[in-house]
């Protein structure tokens, strides 16, 4: 499944922004849809998770309580919704999606998902 990920862009400290994640014109048929970001120098970060099955959402530490997750009934768009930004969000943010049902365990590691969107870049600035 081809995956679009859009909704990047400048915003201050504390600001907000929401990210999109598309399956590119169809519905997304795969358990789990994932966010991760990355910085320059740094390997891939996980960020978030969505699991279709059971509706559950899953986060790093360093974003709980800041960033949720939501989808459109038609199965077609995930959402990424980041409050209280801070400039250490700063990164390139991508979607990434997986057939396989994941253990809670193996929801933040990189090598699982098999569809990677394009990255979106986040700046946190003032």
């Amino acid at each position: 499944v081809q995956l679009q990920a859009s909704g990047g862009g400048l915003v201050q400290p504390g600001g907000s922004l929401r990210l999109s994640c598309a399956a590119a014109g169809r519905t997304f048929n795969t358990d789990t849809v994932a966010w991760f970001r990355q910085t320059p120098g740094k390997e891939r970060e996980f960020v978030a998770a969505y699991r279709w099955s059971g509706n559950s959402q899953h986060f790093a530490d360093s974003v709980k309580g800041r960033f949720t997750i939501s989808r459109d009934s038609a199965r077609t768009t995930v959402y990424l919704q980041m409050n209280s930004l801070k400039p250490e969000d700063t990164a390139v943010y991508y979607c990434a999606d997986t057939t396989k049902r994941l253990i809670v365990s193996s929801l933040s590691s990189s090598r699982y998902y098999d569809y990677w969107g394009q990255g979106t870049l986040v700046t946190v600035s003032s």
